[in-house]
């Protein structure tokens, strides 16, 4: 009697628990690019309100920040919860786009990309080290795969990352800060949709059939 009480229990809790609300794709988009592409704007335009061409950047950060917490806030005031992914990368901007304004060092914000993206590269390879695919979290609400499936979209995702770590650090050590900003938006973006399409074939290969669940 008692274990059929306790099932009864958990299942009520269960069924008492609001389901997730999901943005819009087209808001959910603009919430995440956002606040880059006012950070390209604030780089690209800031000379035009008398701006110095050598504190553009520094503006740029600034409104990279507000921009990114705007963001965040929204998105929690419409679904009272926030991704994983761009809540850690907007602690990274926070931070380090903090630390570029406070101690007017350009390295900070432009190693951002680097940090993020090799700390995602990490998360992810290690968490197949420990048997854990951890892609799977933050993706089981769009796609359904078998457990090979999500074994190899995370380990290719975590290779993806750690590439564009490298790349940026090949970026910003060679070129101007301008080509990198340029870089950072009509770069970065393209290479993770081309990425992110090349892998339709795997996820279509290892899709979890109705029958498997």
């Amino acid at each position: 009697m008692t274990d059929r009480s306790d099932s009864l229990a958990r299942r009520m809790q269960i069924e008492s628990v609001p389901p997730h609300r999901h943005l819009p794709p087209a808001l959910k988009l603009a919430l995440e690019m956002g606040p880059l592409v006012i950070f390209f704007l604030g780089n690209a335009y800031a000379e035009r309100f008398g701006v110095a061409a050598d504190q553009k950047l520094f503006v740029a950060t600034g409104v990279f920040i507000a921009a990114t917490v705007l963001a965040l806030a929204v998105h929690f005031a419409l679904v009272r919860r926030l991704p994983i992914m761009p809540m850690v990368s907007g602690v990274v901007v926070v931070v380090f786009g903090g630390l570029t304004l406070y101690l007017q060092d350009k390295t900070f914000i432009m190693v951002k990309p680097t940090i993020v993206n090799t700390l995602f590269g990490l998360v992810l390879l290690g968490g197949l080290a420990f048997g854990k695919s951890l892609l799977s979290v933050v993706l089981d609400s769009v796609f359904s795969l078998t457990e090979e499936g999500w074994r190899k979209l995370t380990f290719r995702w975590g290779l993806f990352f750690l590439a564009l770590a490298l790349i940026n650090e090949v970026v910003w050590r060679t070129q101007s800060e301008d080509f990198w900003v340029n870089f950072k938006v009509f770069g970065i973006m393209p290479l993770t949709v081309v990425f992110a399409l090349a892998q339709t074939p795997l996820l279509a290969r290892y899709e979890r059939k109705k029958t498997d669940a």
